[in-house]
């Protein structure tokens, strides 16, 4: 018995999947561009996924389960919505709505979706989305006022960022109270 090497068998040859073909985590992860662990949070976060399991705990992501996770990737990453937001609308328009999304149909075609915060407005942080709240947050790119140039955005940043470390180290000061 011999092995044989065929000068066509290239790396991209063996990359390439029929679009059917079911997707190893390792796979879905780089085609997402984000970490395995991430993928698996997002199962404890979002029953809609639900990839095949095989001996040994090993996941395989059917085609609409890659649509459903790019949706899923391209409203917390993309469009800015929260977890919460997110699990209100599968529960609210099910997952061929997200599945859709992740698909490349535009977000506001499929009807029903939650529309957009005024451009400028305050940054929302997910301790102030409580439950009848808006299923977005702002990001913080949008709050920024027009015309200031990257080095102004940055510092004002990094001069925010400083006052929270100092407010962080005074809370986290033991007290000193002498009698």
């Amino acid at each position: 018995m011999s092995l044989e090497f065929h000068a066509g068998d290239t790396e991209a040859e063996l990359d390439t999947k029929s679009p059917d073909a079911f997707r190893t985590i390792s796979e879905v992860a780089e085609d997402l561009d984000i970490p395995q662990h991430v993928l698996r949070f997002w199962e404890t976060r979002f029953n809609q996924i639900k990839p095949l399991k095989r001996g040994g705990g090993r996941r395989y992501y059917r085609p609409d389960d890659v649509a459903l996770l790019k949706g899923i990737r391209r409203l917390l990453y993309g469009e800015g919505y929260t977890i919460k937001g997110l699990q209100r609308i599968l529960k609210e328009q099910g997952p061929r709505h997200v599945q859709a999304i992740g698909r490349g149909a535009p977000i506001g075609s499929m009807g029903g979706g939650a529309t957009a915060p005024a451009p400028g407005g305050p940054a929302a942080m997910p301790s102030d989305l409580s439950d009848g709240a808006a299923e977005r947050q702002q990001p913080y790119r949008q709050a920024v006022p027009e015309g200031l140039d990257d080095v102004s955005i940055l510092t004002a940043v990094m001069k925010e960022l400083g006052e929270c470390r100092r407010i962080l180290e005074q809370a986290l000061q033991p007290a000193t109270d002498a009698v």
